[in-house]
């Protein structure tokens, strides 16, 4: 298993941020089902005001590249990801064509 990090902002508006919620209550089923075909096992997302944090379990073969590669050529993925446009903005400072910037871990408590 691989695990990794990610962050977002969210635009600071409360209306935007409870629709946000709501399309997440309800993902597409082939956008779960594409989620899934890259290997990705469990994914969570927390919010605090309008910043996100994503946290992704993978299986051991994942690859990241792949998966972007794999949204890019998914229809339905893209539309998705354009209607999430909507309420998202990338973080000060984050390369253009990164949305999700991903966290280096700095502090695990097993290795201690």
């Amino acid at each position: 298993m691989q695990q990794y990090a990610l962050t977002l902002d969210l635009k600071d508006d409360p209306q935007l941020i409870v629709e946000y919620e709501k399309y997440h209550k309800q993902v597409w089923p082939e956008v779960l089902a594409a989620i899934r075909h890259v290997g990705i096992q469990e994914m969570k997302i927390f919010r605090t005001g309008n910043r996100m944090f994503m946290l992704i379990q993978t299986s051991d073969d994942y690859d990241p590249q792949r998966a972007a590669e794999y949204f890019q050529s998914d229809a339905k993925s893209q539309q998705w990801e354009k209607l999430m446009d909507k309420f998202q903005q990338r973080l000060v400072g984050a390369p253009a064509d990164i949305k999700w910037v991903p966290m280096d871990c700095c502090f695990q408590l097993s290795g201690q």
